[in-house]
Order: C-alpha cells, then structure tokens, then sequence
C-alpha cells in the first residue's frame, strides 16, 4: 500500500506540474479560442488519452527499471534533476519565451482530437514527469510498482482532466490573461521547477 504521507507529497508534486500553462493547455486554448468550446474540450480529451498512453508506457518499463537496475534508475534521477534545474533558471533568467499560437483553421472534431494525443505525447513537461519524477515517489516495498505507477498515474490523469477542462470552457479569458502575465506566469514557472527538482534530487530510492 501507498503510504499516505508520499501520496499526499504525490499529489502537490503533481498540481505544481499542473498549474504551469505548457504545450497542452496552449493547444486546449488555441483551439476553444478558433473554433469554441467543442473543440475545446475534444483538444482536453485527446491530451488526456495521451496521458493514457504515457501511464502504460511508465506501468511496463519503469517498474522493471526500479526494481532490477539502481544505476540506471539514478540516470534517470539525476538527468530528470538537471533538466528540472536547466528549465527554472531559464525561466527566471528570462529566456523562456511566452509561447503564444496563431488561429488554426477549423479542423473536424475528430482531428481535433488525435491532435491533442500527439501533443500531450510529445510535451516534454509530460515526458519529464514519468520519467523522472514519478518514478521517485514509487516504493518498491510499498508493493507491486507497476501498480503505483498506474495510481499515480491515474491521479495526475485526474487533476491534469480537471484543469484541461477549465482552460476548455474559459479559454477566450484565459487565452488574453496568459499573454498579458506572461512574465508572472516564467517567473512562477522558474520557482516550480526549481522546486519539483530539489524534490527530486532529495527522493530517495527505497
């Protein structure tokens, strides 16, 4: 069993992640922005099936890699922690450009949808946390990693459909807030990161 204390611990790790506006949330207001709230939430459901895929993907290998390998599982921390590192202090140094999209054209739902897969698929902000963060916070004691991993997962799917859904049904007031706070929004992006990687560097592998 998950100790309450590392789910708790878990769960603020993961709404950290969460509130930094990144590819997906962009993708989610770019296109409730062009073609209203349908393509909205069509773009939120298909980022959250790619969350789908990268539990799989954390579920198959890197149970097998915290249980049989501690030299590769400490690649994978400390790489995670440098790169953690490398995104805050580009953030409030300032070189983290806001991103901003152009108006896409009206695509059908359905392709609205596999594009938010893909985007969510290739966000390395989502990458970074399977690979590095979430992998901390399993304990090989605590049971079977494959299935923390999928509740930990499951958990961030969760949240992470929660906070899709507001960019969703508010994205034009979302949308003109997050170019005008572009510098608060590096700023406190820069602080998360730093954070999420002291976090990661101090977890220890138990």
């Amino acid at each position: 069993m998950i100790p309450w204390s590392t789910y708790v611990l878990f769960v603020g790790a993961s709404l950290a992640l969460v509130l930094i506006p990144g590819p997906n949330h962009l993708y989610i207001t770019a296109r409730g922005l062009s073609q209203g709230r349908a393509a909205g939430l069509a773009s939120a459901f298909g980022v959250e099936t790619g969350t789908l895929v990268h539990i799989a993907a954390a579920a198959a290998g890197l149970s097998y890699l915290i249980t049989r390998s501690a030299t590769l599982f400490g690649i994978v921390k400390w790489a995670g922690v440098a790169y953690l590192v490398y995104l805050g202090v580009r953030a409030l140094t300032g070189k983290e450009q806001a991103e901003s999209e152009v108006p896409r054209p009206p695509q059908p739902l359905g392709k609205v949808f596999l594009e938010g897969v893909v985007v969510n698929l290739l966000n390395p902000k989502v990458t970074l946390f399977f690979l590095a963060l979430l992998p901390q916070f399993v304990k090989p004691s605590a049971g079977s990693p494959a299935l923390q991993i999928v509740v930990f997962g499951a958990t961030l799917l969760v949240l992470g459909v929660l906070s899709d859904l507001v960019y969703a049904f508010t994205a034009g007031a979302l949308g003109s807030r997050l170019v005008r706070r572009a510098k608060a929004l590096r700023l406190f992006s820069g602080v998360v990161y730093l954070g999420l990687g002291v976090i990661t560097a101090f977890a220890g592998r138990k």
